[in-house]
């Protein structure tokens, strides 16, 4: 069997919950308590941690919350991948068909989880990617200006129809995302890379907050040149996709 399938059995979630994290000690255990208000009761979900090589008490804190947290998970990177392969990491593990991602830090509200899950649900299968559209934006001054200018010319060279992709808060088929081809920095570029798939893109405005506690660890665009070499890869595969082929077998007797 493909180490890409979650496991199927009578206890599978419904929804897996994915979260990034380096060095968010302080603020696992306030967002797990958040996530579990918001789903409990609604869905069968697990909650999986990507521990992407922190080097603080990340382990300690998660290690202490699924000694009371069944549906709790981590994964450990041996060392830091950075944003997306934790991510990927997380959703090959995930064994929920739909999956919800949001940032570690606090800044994203569980509460929103809901209806970005609802909207996949009720997408029935056209409805691939549901990306949070952040509205009073708690960033400072310089990094909403960076947000600005990254959106503004990823979506006039795109034109993928999304005014915010650096929102953590997004909801999507697993089997969809795992066909996607790979690549870091992938997060930044879903909506138009769902699109290339021939899947709808909706959208959920949501609340931003301040960071609870520390300091920004993965940046927007990381490094400029890569986000540029990012932005033109995106481009090329758009251009490139072929139409898919609709394959029919002749039967003798076919009319």
């Amino acid at each position: 069997m493909s180490s890409d399938l979650p496991q199927s059995d009578s206890t599978s979630p419904a929804v897996s919950i994915v979260v990034p994290v380096r060095n968010e000690a302080d603020n696992v255990a306030p967002l797990i308590t958040e996530i579990a208000a918001a789903l409990d009761g609604r869905w069968a979900y697990e909650i999986i941690y990507v521990n992407d090589g922190s080097t603080d008490a990340t382990d300690a804190v998660l290690r202490a919350e699924m000694k009371s947290r069944r549906n709790l998970r981590e994964l450990r990177h041996a060392q830091s991948c950075g944003q997306s392969a934790a991510i990927r990491s997380g959703v090959r593990a995930a064994r929920g068909p739909i999956v919800a991602t949001l940032d570690g830090d606090g800044q994203n509200d569980p509460s929103f989880l809901p209806s970005l899950i609802k909207a996949i649900e009720d997408g029935k299968g056209r409805v691939g990617l549901v990306a949070g559209q952040r509205v009073g934006r708690q960033d400072t001054a310089f990094k909403k200006l960076q947000s600005r200018l990254a959106n503004g010319i990823r979506s006039s060279i795109l034109r993928d129809g999304t005014r915010d992709t650096g929102c953590g808060l997004k909801s999507f088929q697993r089997d969809a995302f795992l066909s996607l081809p790979y690549f870091d920095g992938l997060h930044r570029f879903l909506p138009a890379l769902f699109r290339r798939e021939g899947l709808d893109v909706a959208y959920v405005e949501v609340r931003d907050r301040p960071r609870r506690s520390g300091v920004s660890n993965y940046g927007f665009f990381d490094r400029l040149w890569v986000g540029i070499m990012d932005l033109a890869g995106v481009w090329w595969l758009i251009r490139r996709k072929k139409r898919q082929a609709v394959v029919t077998e002749v039967t003798p007797d076919a009319g």
